[in-house]
């Protein structure tokens, strides 16, 4: 009798699974664009650049994947070739680069077997995340939706979760999909105070008695990887060397003033060439400390409280502003909270309210472009309108930091038209057609 109840239990759970799959199978990821055929050229939109320039009626056009012209269109007398798209009224951005994001290694929060973005263990500088990476994620389908073209696949958990590579989202698999891999390993540094409690009741604030402890023994792992650079045997002392030779860069995670500034003096201990802060918080009181040591920011979610109580309550808003004004290299990122990777495609938004606490506009769409491209490594391929980069752009009928007029209407990435439907959309139009039958 418990054989039977066993397997009419493994029977029900095979169902289940199934029936999680018919979504899945109806509904499938759009397929790739095929590679640019011919010139296709915009004309007339106001161009967002990515530097912090702006063409109010521009002339974009791009062959072979690969952009050809960028100019006031009122100031030349090129020809209009192949594909001919007036975008008058409109405009074009570069695409957006997600950094630090978990899209593809996870699909949903409520079933384990659809989460792959951590692994087991402390020390993970060997743990690939591209290798885990699915390029038929739902949730993708939506981000692209919105003007997010690339994205930082990287992994979570222990005190080095394992190395990131970027991506664009419009590939049959992660080989097609790469635009840089394994590009920086990923330490997340302890947390000197910690909240007690849980999210639904928190406690107050106290010290982490294992700090010292927990600080020592990653310092301990990195002399020893340091020491023991010519083994090749030992996968992790071999993962980290790209981070001793600058191939690689360190990304450090730390929101505290205490924990950036001894993350800081760790790169230095161990003269790291590259490294970068992820969450930074807490950097804008240390702006000088991150100018002489070439720090640059990726920002956590800016939609949240303050991370104690006597800070301003519409700090996180004001700090992109915060740390521009302070000559800092920023990113905007959408981790830092519950459901990121859903959260994605509000990242405009964010951007968006940093505008409205004082950040000038096109300082925004570079914290979303260009700047992110440079701390990624990968700007002289991505990151803004210029003349030899990759096409990997979009057109917005309205301002695309703005929910109530951005509306995508058509993307490219590498030069190829992109499909932006959804399951969403599949589903408005369905039940738009329902209600307004008479």
């Amino acid at each position: 009798m418990p054989y039977m109840v066993k397997k009419r239990q493994n029977n029900m759970k095979n169902i289940i699974f199934l029936l999680l799959l018919i979504p899945t199978i109806i509904f499938a990821q759009q397929t790739p664009a095929k590679k640019q055929n011919g010139i296709v050229t915009i004309h007339g939109a106001t161009a967002h650049i990515g530097n912090g320039e702006v063409i109010e009626n521009s002339l974009i056009m791009f062959e072979n994947g690969k952009i050809t012209l960028v100019t006031d269109a009122t100031l030349t007398k090129k020809a209009y070739l192949g594909t001919i798209i007036n975008a008058e009224g409109k405009h074009v951005y570069p695409g957006f680069i997600v950094p630090n994001s978990t899209l593809g290694l996870a699909e949903i929060d409520a079933v384990k077997a659809t989460l792959d973005q951590g692994e087991i263990g402390r020390m993970n500088p060997h743990i690939r995340s591209i290798i885990a990476y699915n390029t038929e994620s739902k949730v993708t389908e939506t981000i692209k939706a919105n003007g997010m073209l690339i994205a930082q696949i990287t992994p979570r958990g222990g005190n080095i979760s394992g190395t990131s590579s970027i991506v664009q989202f419009d590939a049959w698999n992660y080989e097609d999909a790469l635009i840089k891999e394994d590009d920086g390993i990923h330490l997340n540094w302890p947390a000197s105070f910690r909240r007690s409690g849980w999210w639904a009741e928190p406690g107050p604030i106290v010290e982490n008695k294992n700090y010292v402890k927990d600080v020592q023994r990653i310092k301990d792992f990195f002399s020893d990887a340091k020491a023991n650079n010519k083994e090749t045997i030992d996968l992790k002392n071999k993962a980290m060397q790209g981070i001793f030779n600058g191939s690689q860069t360190l990304f450090i995670h730390a929101n505290g003033e205490k924990e950036i500034v001894e993350a800081i003096d760790f790169k230095n201990e161990f003269n790291i060439k590259n490294l970068v802060i992820v969450g930074g918080f807490d950097a804008y009181k240390v702006t000088n400390l991150l100018k002489e040591n070439n720090v640059p920011i990726i920002l956590k979610r800016i939609h949240a409280l303050p991370t104690a109580e006597d800070q301003d309550i519409k700090l996180p808003f004001k700090l992109p502003k915060l740390l521009d004004d302070a000559g800092i290299l920023v990113a905007l990122d959408v981790a830092g909270g519950r459901m990121e990777r859903m959260q994605t495609r509000n990242l405009p938004f964010y951007a968006g309210t940093a505008v409205a606490y004082g950040l000038d506009y096109e300082k925004a769409i570079a914290m979303l472009t260009l700047n992110t491209a440079k701390i990624l490594k990968i700007d002289t391929k991505v990151g803004s309108l210029e003349v030899g980069k990759d096409a990997t752009l979009f057109i917005s009928e309205g301002d695309t930091l703005d929910m109530r007029t951005n509306k995508v209407i058509s993307a490219y990435i590498q030069g190829r038209n992109i499909s932006l439907d959804t399951h969403q959309k599949q589903l408005y139009k369905k039940y738009t057609n329902k209600y307004s039958q008479k």
